[in-house]
Protein backbone atom coordinates (compact mmCIF):
# COMPACT_ATOMS: atom_id res chain seq x y z
CA UNK A 1 0.00 0.00 0.00
CA UNK A 2 1.36 3.21 -1.13
CA UNK A 3 1.35 6.65 0.67
CA UNK A 4 -0.98 9.30 -0.97
CA UNK A 5 0.83 12.50 -1.17
CA UNK A 6 -1.15 15.78 0.87
CA UNK A 7 -2.14 18.65 -1.97
CA UNK A 8 -3.38 21.50 -1.81
CA UNK A 9 -6.75 20.91 -2.43
CA UNK A 10 -6.87 18.35 0.44
CA UNK A 11 -5.08 20.86 3.01
CA UNK A 12 -7.64 21.22 6.34
CA UNK A 13 -10.81 20.41 4.77
CA UNK A 14 -13.40 17.75 6.10
CA UNK A 15 -14.61 15.35 3.04
CA UNK A 16 -18.12 15.70 1.84
CA UNK A 17 -19.94 12.91 4.14
CA UNK A 18 -18.69 15.35 7.06
CA UNK A 19 -20.02 18.60 5.54
CA UNK A 20 -23.09 16.25 4.48
CA UNK A 21 -23.53 15.51 7.73
CA UNK A 22 -22.75 18.70 9.47
CA UNK A 23 -25.43 20.35 7.47
CA UNK A 24 -28.16 18.22 8.35
CA UNK A 25 -27.20 18.49 11.86
CA UNK A 26 -26.99 22.38 11.29
CA UNK A 27 -30.59 22.52 9.94
CA UNK A 28 -31.79 21.48 13.55
CA UNK A 29 -30.22 24.26 14.46
CA UNK A 30 -31.96 26.44 12.01
CA UNK A 31 -29.12 27.36 10.05
CA UNK A 32 -29.83 26.23 6.28
CA UNK A 33 -27.63 26.20 3.54
CA UNK A 34 -26.67 24.69 0.15
CA UNK A 35 -23.61 23.81 -1.32
CA UNK A 36 -22.45 25.06 -5.34
CA UNK A 37 -21.41 23.17 -7.30
CA UNK A 38 -19.53 24.85 -10.21
CA UNK A 39 -19.17 22.93 -13.63
CA UNK A 40 -15.57 23.77 -14.92
CA UNK A 41 -16.59 24.21 -18.76
CA UNK A 42 -13.32 26.91 -18.98
CA UNK A 43 -10.36 28.22 -17.01
CA UNK A 44 -12.26 31.52 -16.90
CA UNK A 45 -15.21 30.06 -14.83
CA UNK A 46 -13.00 27.95 -12.81
CA UNK A 47 -10.78 30.90 -11.77
CA UNK A 48 -13.60 32.40 -11.20
CA UNK A 49 -15.20 29.63 -8.97
CA UNK A 50 -11.95 29.95 -6.98
CA UNK A 51 -12.32 33.60 -6.23
CA UNK A 52 -15.85 33.43 -4.91
CA UNK A 53 -14.45 30.90 -2.98
CA UNK A 54 -11.80 32.38 -1.22
CA UNK A 55 -13.34 35.89 -0.94
CA UNK A 56 -16.56 34.45 0.75
CA UNK A 57 -14.66 31.80 3.04
CA UNK A 58 -16.68 28.88 1.86
CA UNK A 59 -16.59 25.39 -0.13
CA UNK A 60 -16.81 24.94 -3.70
CA UNK A 61 -17.27 21.53 -5.35
CA UNK A 62 -15.71 21.81 -9.10
CA UNK A 63 -18.42 18.90 -11.18
CA UNK A 64 -16.44 18.17 -13.79
CA UNK A 65 -18.23 15.04 -16.41
CA UNK A 66 -15.91 12.98 -18.60
CA UNK A 67 -16.80 15.26 -21.71
CA UNK A 68 -15.57 18.36 -19.67
CA UNK A 69 -12.56 16.27 -18.32
CA UNK A 70 -10.97 12.61 -18.30
CA UNK A 71 -7.84 10.58 -19.85
CA UNK A 72 -8.19 12.14 -22.99
CA UNK A 73 -8.00 16.00 -21.95
CA UNK A 74 -11.90 16.44 -22.99
CA UNK A 75 -13.19 19.84 -24.70
CA UNK A 76 -11.57 21.72 -21.74
CA UNK A 77 -8.08 19.98 -22.57
CA UNK A 78 -7.28 19.06 -18.78
CA UNK A 79 -6.89 15.23 -17.54
CA UNK A 80 -8.33 14.95 -13.79
CA UNK A 81 -5.03 15.41 -12.27
CA UNK A 82 -4.22 18.64 -14.76
CA UNK A 83 -7.54 20.15 -13.72
CA UNK A 84 -6.90 19.14 -9.79
CA UNK A 85 -3.11 20.70 -10.64
CA UNK A 86 -5.35 23.78 -12.32
CA UNK A 87 -7.49 24.13 -8.82
CA UNK A 88 -3.92 24.00 -7.05
CA UNK A 89 -2.54 26.80 -8.99
CA UNK A 90 -5.17 29.15 -8.21
CA UNK A 91 -5.61 28.58 -4.47
CA UNK A 92 -4.55 31.22 -2.04
CA UNK A 93 -4.58 33.66 -5.53
CA UNK A 94 -7.56 35.83 -3.74
CA UNK A 95 -7.51 36.50 -0.16
CA UNK A 96 -9.56 34.93 2.32
CA UNK A 97 -10.16 30.74 2.62
CA UNK A 98 -11.56 28.26 0.53
CA UNK A 99 -12.10 24.16 0.88
CA UNK A 100 -11.67 23.02 -2.54
CA UNK A 101 -13.61 19.85 -4.06
CA UNK A 102 -13.01 18.12 -7.15
CA UNK A 103 -16.31 16.03 -8.19
CA UNK A 104 -16.91 13.69 -11.27
CA UNK A 105 -20.30 14.51 -12.48
CA UNK A 106 -22.23 11.62 -14.50
CA UNK A 107 -19.48 8.94 -14.28
CA UNK A 108 -21.28 5.73 -16.33
CA UNK A 109 -21.56 3.90 -19.22
CA UNK A 110 -22.56 6.30 -22.34
CA UNK A 111 -22.56 9.35 -20.54
CA UNK A 112 -19.58 10.68 -22.41
CA UNK A 113 -20.33 11.37 -25.95
CA UNK A 114 -17.23 9.71 -27.45
CA UNK A 115 -18.78 6.12 -26.22
CA UNK A 116 -21.91 6.92 -27.25
CA UNK A 117 -20.68 8.18 -30.78
CA UNK A 118 -18.33 5.20 -31.24
CA UNK A 119 -20.86 2.65 -30.55
CA UNK A 120 -19.45 0.99 -27.25
CA UNK A 121 -20.88 -2.15 -26.43
CA UNK A 122 -21.88 -2.48 -22.24
CA UNK A 123 -18.37 -4.04 -21.67
CA UNK A 124 -16.42 -1.50 -23.67
CA UNK A 125 -17.80 1.87 -21.96
CA UNK A 126 -17.95 -0.04 -18.46
CA UNK A 127 -13.94 -0.90 -19.14
CA UNK A 128 -13.57 3.27 -20.16
CA UNK A 129 -15.85 4.46 -16.92
CA UNK A 130 -13.56 2.03 -14.52
CA UNK A 131 -10.54 3.82 -16.02
CA UNK A 132 -11.42 7.01 -15.68
CA UNK A 133 -12.29 6.04 -11.86
CA UNK A 134 -9.20 5.25 -11.24
CA UNK A 135 -8.07 8.41 -13.13
CA UNK A 136 -9.98 10.51 -10.60
CA UNK A 137 -8.90 8.72 -7.35
CA UNK A 138 -5.30 9.22 -8.70
CA UNK A 139 -5.40 13.01 -8.84
CA UNK A 140 -7.32 13.51 -5.62
CA UNK A 141 -11.25 13.78 -6.44
CA UNK A 142 -13.10 14.44 -2.86
CA UNK A 143 -16.51 12.93 -4.91
CA UNK A 144 -17.49 10.24 -7.57
CA UNK A 145 -21.05 10.73 -9.73
CA UNK A 146 -21.69 7.19 -9.96
CA UNK A 147 -24.43 7.20 -12.63
CA UNK A 148 -25.16 4.38 -14.77
CA UNK A 149 -28.82 5.32 -15.49
CA UNK A 150 -28.54 5.58 -19.39
CA UNK A 151 -28.24 2.07 -21.46
CA UNK A 152 -27.59 2.65 -25.27
CA UNK A 153 -28.62 -0.77 -26.32
CA UNK A 154 -32.34 -0.20 -25.24
CA UNK A 155 -34.91 1.34 -27.65
CA UNK A 156 -35.24 5.31 -27.39
CA UNK A 157 -37.44 6.09 -24.81
CA UNK A 158 -36.50 3.13 -22.38
CA UNK A 159 -35.06 2.87 -19.36
CA UNK A 160 -33.48 0.41 -17.95
CA UNK A 161 -34.74 -1.70 -14.95
CA UNK A 162 -34.29 -0.44 -11.13
CA UNK A 163 -32.71 -3.67 -10.54
CA UNK A 164 -30.17 -2.86 -13.17
CA UNK A 165 -29.30 0.43 -12.28
CA UNK A 166 -28.69 -0.28 -8.96
CA UNK A 167 -26.53 -3.59 -9.76
CA UNK A 168 -24.43 -1.70 -12.01
CA UNK A 169 -23.76 1.53 -9.58
CA UNK A 170 -23.18 -1.35 -7.21
CA UNK A 171 -20.52 -2.88 -9.61
CA UNK A 172 -19.11 0.71 -9.62
CA UNK A 173 -18.98 1.76 -6.20
CA UNK A 174 -16.64 -1.55 -5.64
CA UNK A 175 -14.41 -1.48 -8.34
CA UNK A 176 -13.79 2.11 -6.81
CA UNK A 177 -13.74 0.91 -3.22
CA UNK A 178 -11.26 -1.87 -4.25
CA UNK A 179 -9.05 0.20 -6.28
CA UNK A 180 -8.55 2.66 -3.27
CA UNK A 181 -7.82 -0.10 -0.78
CA UNK A 182 -5.36 -1.96 -3.25
CA UNK A 183 -3.42 2.10 -3.54
CA UNK A 184 -4.10 3.42 -0.56
CA UNK A 185 -6.01 6.11 -1.85
CA UNK A 186 -7.90 8.68 0.76
CA UNK A 187 -11.75 7.82 1.20
CA UNK A 188 -13.76 9.24 -1.67
CA UNK A 189 -17.31 10.38 -1.15
CA UNK A 190 -20.68 9.62 -3.79
CA UNK A 191 -23.45 10.56 -5.39
CA UNK A 192 -25.89 8.47 -7.33
CA UNK A 193 -28.99 8.83 -9.46
CA UNK A 194 -29.57 11.35 -12.05
CA UNK A 195 -32.22 14.00 -12.94
CA UNK A 196 -32.72 12.97 -16.51
CA UNK A 197 -35.85 11.11 -17.39
CA UNK A 198 -34.40 8.54 -19.10
CA UNK A 199 -32.01 7.47 -16.23
CA UNK A 200 -35.69 6.31 -15.15
CA UNK A 201 -34.94 7.91 -11.67
CA UNK A 202 -37.70 10.69 -11.96
CA UNK A 203 -40.85 9.07 -10.69
CA UNK A 204 -41.28 8.32 -6.88
CA UNK A 205 -41.86 5.09 -6.79
CA UNK A 206 -38.93 4.55 -8.62
CA UNK A 207 -36.75 6.80 -6.44
CA UNK A 208 -37.73 4.92 -3.95
CA UNK A 209 -37.24 1.21 -4.60
CA UNK A 210 -33.48 2.92 -6.18
CA UNK A 211 -32.74 4.12 -2.73
CA UNK A 212 -33.91 0.89 -0.74
CA UNK A 213 -32.39 -1.76 -3.22
CA UNK A 214 -28.88 0.51 -3.19
CA UNK A 215 -29.05 0.28 0.61
CA UNK A 216 -29.52 -3.03 0.48
CA UNK A 217 -27.31 -3.86 -2.25
CA UNK A 218 -24.15 -2.20 -0.42
CA UNK A 219 -25.52 -3.49 3.29
CA UNK A 220 -25.01 -7.44 1.48
CA UNK A 221 -21.05 -6.35 0.18
CA UNK A 222 -20.40 -4.37 3.43
CA UNK A 223 -20.14 -1.69 1.28
CA UNK A 224 -22.11 0.69 4.08
CA UNK A 225 -19.16 2.93 4.54
CA UNK A 226 -19.76 3.95 1.20
CA UNK A 227 -22.94 5.19 0.98
CA UNK A 228 -23.82 8.25 -0.98
CA UNK A 229 -23.81 11.56 0.35
CA UNK A 230 -25.64 12.86 -2.12
CA UNK A 231 -28.65 11.53 -4.66
CA UNK A 232 -29.44 13.54 -7.44
CA UNK A 233 -33.36 14.30 -7.92
CA UNK A 234 -35.69 15.56 -9.90
CA UNK A 235 -36.70 19.07 -8.20
CA UNK A 236 -38.32 20.96 -11.47
CA UNK A 237 -35.46 22.47 -13.18
CA UNK A 238 -34.70 21.17 -16.58
CA UNK A 239 -33.48 22.68 -19.99
CA UNK A 240 -36.70 24.17 -20.45
CA UNK A 241 -37.82 24.97 -17.27
CA UNK A 242 -35.94 27.08 -14.51
CA UNK A 243 -39.11 26.84 -11.29
CA UNK A 244 -37.68 24.85 -8.40
CA UNK A 245 -40.45 22.53 -7.39
CA UNK A 246 -39.94 23.13 -2.94
CA UNK A 247 -42.51 21.07 -2.10
CA UNK A 248 -40.66 17.40 -3.89
CA UNK A 249 -37.36 18.84 -2.75
CA UNK A 250 -39.32 18.54 1.11
CA UNK A 251 -40.53 14.96 0.43
CA UNK A 252 -36.69 13.96 -0.77
CA UNK A 253 -34.89 15.57 2.11
CA UNK A 254 -37.29 14.14 4.61
CA UNK A 255 -36.71 10.74 3.16
CA UNK A 256 -33.00 11.18 2.65
CA UNK A 257 -31.45 12.69 5.63
CA UNK A 258 -32.33 10.08 8.27
CA UNK A 259 -29.95 8.30 5.66
CA UNK A 260 -27.30 10.53 6.41
CA UNK A 261 -27.63 11.56 2.55
CA UNK A 262 -28.53 15.00 0.87
CA UNK A 263 -30.49 16.04 -2.74
CA UNK A 264 -28.45 17.31 -5.29
CA UNK A 265 -30.42 19.09 -7.94
CA UNK A 266 -28.68 19.41 -11.62
CA UNK A 267 -29.86 21.87 -14.13
CA UNK A 268 -30.15 24.76 -11.42
CA UNK A 269 -28.82 27.50 -14.64
CA UNK A 270 -30.80 31.01 -14.13
CA UNK A 271 -33.23 29.10 -11.34
CA UNK A 272 -35.72 31.68 -10.79
CA UNK A 273 -36.01 30.76 -6.95
CA UNK A 274 -32.92 29.84 -5.74
CA UNK A 275 -33.67 31.17 -2.34
CA UNK A 276 -35.91 28.44 -1.62
CA UNK A 277 -33.09 25.84 -1.80
CA UNK A 278 -31.59 26.29 1.60
CA UNK A 279 -34.87 26.22 2.95
CA UNK A 280 -36.23 23.19 1.53
CA UNK A 281 -33.24 21.06 2.82
CA UNK A 282 -31.49 20.84 -0.49
CA UNK A 283 -27.49 19.84 -0.23
CA UNK A 284 -26.13 21.25 -3.37
CA UNK A 285 -26.70 22.67 -6.77
CA UNK A 286 -24.61 22.05 -10.31
CA UNK A 287 -24.45 25.27 -12.03
CA UNK A 288 -23.03 25.41 -15.76
CA UNK A 289 -24.20 26.84 -18.78
CA UNK A 290 -24.95 29.94 -16.94
CA UNK A 291 -21.75 30.71 -16.27
CA UNK A 292 -20.44 29.82 -19.91
CA UNK A 293 -23.48 32.71 -20.78
CA UNK A 294 -21.65 34.87 -18.37
CA UNK A 295 -18.35 34.56 -20.36
CA UNK A 296 -19.63 35.19 -23.43
CA UNK A 297 -21.38 37.81 -22.84
CA UNK A 298 -18.57 39.72 -21.25
CA UNK A 299 -16.61 38.35 -24.45
CA UNK A 300 -18.98 40.32 -26.22
CA UNK A 301 -18.50 43.65 -24.36
CA UNK A 302 -14.86 43.23 -25.48
CA UNK A 303 -16.27 42.65 -28.93
CA UNK A 304 -18.07 45.91 -29.09
CA UNK A 305 -15.47 47.51 -27.05
CA UNK A 306 -13.04 46.59 -29.75
CA UNK A 307 -15.24 48.16 -32.68
CA UNK A 308 -14.93 51.48 -30.94
CA UNK A 309 -11.33 51.60 -31.43
CA UNK A 310 -10.89 53.57 -34.64
CA UNK A 311 -7.76 52.35 -37.02
CA UNK A 312 -7.02 48.69 -35.63
CA UNK A 313 -4.76 47.29 -38.02
CA UNK A 314 -5.48 43.46 -36.97
CA UNK A 315 -9.19 42.98 -35.55
CA UNK A 316 -9.97 39.73 -34.00
CA UNK A 317 -13.54 38.97 -35.87
CA UNK A 318 -13.85 36.75 -32.43
CA UNK A 319 -17.76 36.14 -32.65
CA UNK A 320 -17.44 34.69 -36.04
CA UNK A 321 -14.03 32.63 -35.57
CA UNK A 322 -16.66 31.23 -32.48
CA UNK A 323 -19.57 30.69 -34.40
CA UNK A 324 -17.52 28.85 -37.31
CA UNK A 325 -15.80 26.62 -34.49
CA UNK A 326 -19.43 25.62 -32.88
CA UNK A 327 -20.90 24.63 -36.28
CA UNK A 328 -17.87 22.55 -37.38
CA UNK A 329 -17.59 20.92 -33.95
CA UNK A 330 -21.51 19.50 -34.55
CA UNK A 331 -21.70 19.81 -30.85
CA UNK A 332 -24.75 22.40 -31.61
CA UNK A 333 -26.62 19.26 -32.59
CA UNK A 334 -26.94 17.49 -29.47
CA UNK A 335 -29.50 20.28 -28.18
CA UNK A 336 -31.72 20.21 -30.93
CA UNK A 337 -35.15 19.86 -30.86
CA UNK A 338 -37.00 16.95 -32.31
CA UNK A 339 -38.60 19.48 -34.34
CA UNK A 340 -34.81 20.38 -35.77
CA UNK A 341 -33.12 17.54 -36.09
CA UNK A 342 -31.56 17.35 -39.69
CA UNK A 343 -32.21 21.17 -40.04
CA UNK A 344 -29.11 22.66 -41.03
CA UNK A 345 -27.32 25.68 -38.68
CA UNK A 346 -27.79 28.23 -41.33
CA UNK A 347 -31.93 27.18 -41.62
CA UNK A 348 -32.48 27.83 -38.00
CA UNK A 349 -33.68 31.32 -36.54
CA UNK A 350 -31.69 33.89 -35.39
CA UNK A 351 -32.71 33.00 -32.07
CA UNK A 352 -31.82 29.35 -32.00
CA UNK A 353 -28.62 30.03 -33.36
CA UNK A 354 -27.64 32.60 -30.75
CA UNK A 355 -28.37 30.04 -28.36
CA UNK A 356 -26.33 27.37 -29.98
CA UNK A 357 -23.79 29.21 -30.09
CA UNK A 358 -23.73 30.50 -26.73
CA UNK A 359 -24.29 27.05 -25.15
CA UNK A 360 -21.93 25.70 -27.52
CA UNK A 361 -19.28 27.87 -26.78
CA UNK A 362 -17.66 26.05 -23.64
CA UNK A 363 -16.57 23.35 -26.18
CA UNK A 364 -14.56 25.26 -28.67
CA UNK A 365 -12.63 27.86 -26.13
CA UNK A 366 -10.46 25.37 -26.31
CA UNK A 367 -10.26 24.98 -29.77
CA UNK A 368 -6.56 26.71 -31.40
CA UNK A 369 -8.49 29.13 -33.84
CA UNK A 370 -10.83 30.54 -31.05
CA UNK A 371 -7.92 31.09 -28.57
CA UNK A 372 -5.61 32.89 -30.65
CA UNK A 373 -8.88 34.90 -31.69
CA UNK A 374 -9.13 35.74 -27.92
CA UNK A 375 -6.05 36.60 -27.47
CA UNK A 376 -5.94 38.88 -29.63
CA UNK A 377 -9.10 40.51 -29.17
CA UNK A 378 -7.69 41.00 -25.68
CA UNK A 379 -4.57 42.54 -27.19
CA UNK A 380 -6.70 44.68 -29.32
CA UNK A 381 -8.66 46.39 -26.22
CA UNK A 382 -5.63 46.54 -23.48
CA UNK A 383 -5.01 50.27 -24.23
CA UNK A 384 -9.01 50.50 -23.02
CA UNK A 385 -9.16 48.06 -20.69
CA UNK A 386 -6.16 46.93 -18.81
CA UNK A 387 -6.93 43.58 -17.44
CA UNK A 388 -9.36 42.05 -20.14
CA UNK A 389 -8.64 38.51 -18.81
CA UNK A 390 -9.50 39.48 -15.09
CA UNK A 391 -12.40 41.75 -16.36
CA UNK A 392 -14.46 38.29 -18.00
CA UNK A 393 -13.34 36.46 -15.04
CA UNK A 394 -15.02 39.29 -12.70
CA UNK A 395 -17.93 38.96 -14.64
CA UNK A 396 -18.53 35.21 -14.61
CA UNK A 397 -17.88 35.71 -10.65
CA UNK A 398 -19.96 38.16 -10.44
CA UNK A 399 -23.17 35.24 -11.59
CA UNK A 400 -21.60 32.91 -8.81
CA UNK A 401 -22.05 35.51 -5.73
CA UNK A 402 -25.83 35.49 -6.68
CA UNK A 403 -25.67 31.87 -5.89
CA UNK A 404 -23.24 32.24 -3.19
CA UNK A 405 -25.83 34.56 -1.48
CA UNK A 406 -28.89 32.85 -2.12
CA UNK A 407 -27.37 29.61 -0.88
CA UNK A 408 -26.05 31.14 2.30
CA UNK A 409 -23.01 30.28 1.91
CA UNK A 410 -21.43 33.32 2.71
CA UNK A 411 -18.77 32.87 5.58
CA UNK A 412 -19.93 29.56 6.26
CA UNK A 413 -16.14 27.66 6.75
CA UNK A 414 -16.63 28.44 10.58
CA UNK A 415 -19.44 26.64 10.79
CA UNK A 416 -18.68 23.63 9.89
CA UNK A 417 -15.60 23.77 13.15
Amino acid sequence: MRTIPMIPTRTNRPDLNQIVHKMIALRKQGIMMTLLAVCPNSIAVLEAAVKIAELNNMPMLFAATLNQVDRDGGYTGWTPQQFVNQIDRFLNRYPGRAWLYPCLDHGGPWLKDAHTSAHLTLNETMSEVKSSLQACLQAGYALLHIDPTVDRTLSTGHSPEISMVIERTVELITYVEEQRQISGYPTVSYEVGTEEVQGGLVDWINFSQFIQGLREALHERKLMHAWPCFVVGKVGTDLATTTFDTEIARRLYQQLAPMGSLVKGHYTDWVANPTAYPQTGMGGANVGPQFTAAELDAIISLCDLETSITGLQNPSRFMIVLETAVVVSNRWQKWLSSGEIGSPFEDLTTERRKWLISTGARYVWTDHNVHASRLQLYENVKGKLSDPHGYVVDQIAEKMQDYVNAFNLKESIPLFS
